[in-house]
């Protein structure tokens, strides 16, 4: 059965969910840019999230040494189990990405394969964007490298430079190096979405963190960006209760402009600033 017809056959079940952001990838030739952009090796475990029906599942089982692949709606898990019990690299789970055990998952998983990496490639709903990758951030092992399918605005927020940058970027700037693979028509999708789309790569930093550290850089951040029309030397003084002039010097010390809004810093600008509030 043809990506297609398999769609079709799902939604005159009713299966489709709007509220699941259920957005079957139907074209190969898309599939096939996702799977170049990953740079599976047969040692990989790759993680996948919302599989659907299968179709990134197979390309991913064809490059990969094993892969999780993770689904919510609770009714695809039977098809999904069928297509792929003659595959014996394919683990299909059903459960909340947000909510699984991912490191025991993975942990129990490498175990099988010997010099093993682990990935994240998924056509995700959109919907779960920011809170997957804070959850990949800050909670999973760090895995080798990232590429997801997410909304085409989203991707070029991911990609912001001063001056016009968000907490979006600055936390997936933070920890990765995050590049636009190619963008993609809203038309390759079933159902359609309102939206066109993109593919993105991260690659991890692997330098080491103080999670103490990070938790106040971004405290500070989420301050910096709550009255981002404002400028960040009058927020920080009215938020942080800080004397005017320490502001003002420190701002003078990074060489940064006492005018300069949240979304004129950049990331290193941001790191360098919080290292004194």
């Amino acid at each position: 059965m043809n990506k297609i017809n398999k769609y079709n056959g799902f939604r005159k079940q009713g299966f489709w969910k709007k509220e699941l952001g259920q957005n079957l990838l139907i074209n190969p030739r898309i599939i096939n840019k996702i799977i170049l952009a990953a740079e599976i090796a047969k040692n990989d475990l790759v993680i996948e999230v919302g599989p659907g029906t299968g179709n990134l599942t197979k390309k991913l089982a064809e490059k990969a040494g094993k892969v999780i692949a993770i689904e919510k709606d609770s009714r695809l898990i039977p098809s999904l189990k069928e297509t792929f019990k003659d595959y014996s690299s394919v683990k299909i789970i059903e459960g909340d990405i947000l909510k699984l055990n991912i490191e025991t998952l993975i942990e129990n998983y490498k175990l099988k394969i010997e010099n093993s990496r682990y990935k994240v490639v998924a056509n995700i709903p959109y919907y779960i964007t920011s809170n997957l990758l804070r959850t990949i951030f800050e909670k999973w092992p760090r895995p080798e490298l990232i590429v997801l399918t997410v909304q085409k605005e989203v991707a070029q927020r991911i990609m912001a430079k001063p001056p016009h940058m968000n907490l979006l970027a600055l936390s997936v700037q933070y920890y990765s190096k995050p590049e636009i693979i190619s963008y993609i028509s809203k038309n390759n999708f079933r159902p359609v979405p309102k939206v066109d789309s993109a593919i993105i790569r991260l690659k991890p930093k692997h330098e080491a963190r103080s999670t103490k550290h990070e938790k106040a850089l971004f405290d500070l951040m989420r301050i910096g960006f709550s009255e981002k029309r404002k400028q960040l030397a009058s927020v920080l003084l009215k938020k942080l209760k800080i004397d005017k002039n320490e502001i003002i010097k420190t701002f003078q010390k990074l060489g940064i402009s006492p005018t300069a809004r949240a979304e004129n810093l950049s990331l290193e600008e941001w790191k360098n600033l919080g290292l004194y509030f």
